[in-house]
């Protein structure tokens, strides 16, 4: 439960990053601009391999994938840790807001973040490639993107508090890339290698973007994908609220 000392953080947290313009271009425009690189040059008919869907409808998935990856991940555990050092987080402390609050603030703040890269990306895809489908298509997929997103937010908060502000950007660039290409968001996994499809199989990306494209194909989503994503959102967020803790212990 959110309290109410928490609300105002994360309205901080939302006004504190539209204000950022380098947030504005990567987590907004750049993931709809590689859209246009990957998928938008493709032919509309043509089947991603190892799918049902055309190229246009994978990369539009997948880029809005990476968008909010790029906004939950890459924001929050660059901010975090700079705030650690800053001494912002030690002052929150000072106040009524609980430990639990400014985890769940940072994770619910950037959730917030990454709708408008998700709609960006499929504003392009609909107007440059005519992607079309049924209106609970899209609502679906609004929806399953920005939930799942969710999960990549709580390992944002984690690794905010493992690392320092002058490692966090090269530790979090490894996850974020790393979890990017061999989760299948920059290409389909059809074309790795039998072992490291094996490898991307159990990735939160890979199933993050299973998400969505079963849902343009007109069904459910896998439950296979649905409970990876599950272990990964526990995994993640007790990893942040122990190392949370353990900050909190240095303090």
């Amino acid at each position: 439960m959110l309290n109410i000392s928490t609300i105002p953080l994360i309205k901080l947290e939302i006004t504190r990053a539209l204000r950022n313009k380098k947030y504005l271009f990567f987590t907004v425009l750049y993931p709809a601009a590689l859209f246009l690189m990957l998928g938008g040059t493709l032919d509309g008919t043509t089947k991603v391999m190892g799918t049902e869907l055309t190229m246009p409808a994978f990369y539009m998935v997948a880029m809005a994938s990476f968008g909010a990856l790029t906004a939950v991940l890459v924001g929050n555990s660059e901010r975090i840790a700079k705030e650690r050092e800053q001494g912002w987080v030690r002052q929150l402390r000072l106040t009524a807001l609980p430990g639990r609050g400014y985890v769940l603030a940072k994770t619910a703040g950037a959730g917030v973040l990454s709708l408008p890269s998700i709609l960006t990306v499929f504003a392009v895809a609909a107007a440059a490639k005519d992607v079309r489908f049924a209106a609970w298509q899209w609502l679906a997929l609004t929806g399953a993107i920005w939930a799942g997103s969710l999960v990549f937010a709580a390992l944002g908060v984690a690794i905010g508090y493992l690392a320092t502000g002058d490692n966090v950007r090269p530790l979090t660039m490894l996850f974020y890339f790393g979890l990017s290409i061999l989760g299948g968001l920059w290409m389909p996994t059809a074309n790795f290698p039998q072992w490291l499809q094996t490898v991307a199989s159990w990735l939160p990306t890979h199933a993050y973007a299973g998400l969505g494209q079963a849902i343009e194909l007109g069904r459910a989503p896998r439950a296979e994908d649905v409970a990876i994503l599950a272990v990964y959102f526990v995994l993640f967020t007790g990893a942040a609220a122990w190392l949370y803790r353990k900050d909190s212990m240095k303090a």
